[in-house]
């Protein structure tokens, strides 16, 4: 059973968010589409979009994390995952993403009515980011 287990890492300029050995699978959303990655599969290196990142194990507790982009290189026994930013669900603050959410869909509105393309391509990365947060919060495993 160890051959189908294998290490999940994800790093960002700030340090490491998530270190795991014994995962059985990664789903990921990357830019050709959703993905999924058990071990021994061919090494493959992949951009990743916004998106919540699935790490399951045999217990059936699957562990996820908001990612927000970067690259995932697997070689057949690790995945490792450097992302731009990214955040497990108890570390989230809800409340800040929320407002985030509500800062960025004002952006947009202001963006399309000035018709700066610039500012709204910038609005539309910040709503998909604090989307995806908020998203990933709801795995949270604190008390409720």
């Amino acid at each position: 059973m160890a051959d189908s287990k294998f290490k999940v890492t994800i790093i960002t300029p700030d340090g490491t968010v998530y270190d795991n050995d014994e995962a059985t699978m990664i789903v990921m959303n990357t830019a050709g589409g959703q993905m999924g990655v058990m071990a021994n599969h061919v090494p493959l290196i992949a951009s990743l979009k916004i998106s919540v990142v699935r790490v399951k194990h045999d217990d059936g507790e699957d562990e996820v994390a908001a990612v927000n982009g970067g690259i995932m290189q697997f070689d057949g026994h690790e995945a490792l995952i450097a992302a731009d930013s990214a955040e497990l669900p108890e570390r989230i603050d809800v409340e800040r993403a929320q407002h985030a959410k509500e800062r960025s869909e004002k952006a947009i509105e202001a963006a399309k009515k000035s018709h700066n393309k610039d500012d709204l391509a910038r609005a539309e990365v910040h709503l998909k980011r604090a989307i995806n947060r908020l998203k990933a919060s709801k795995y949270s495993k604190k008390l409720q």
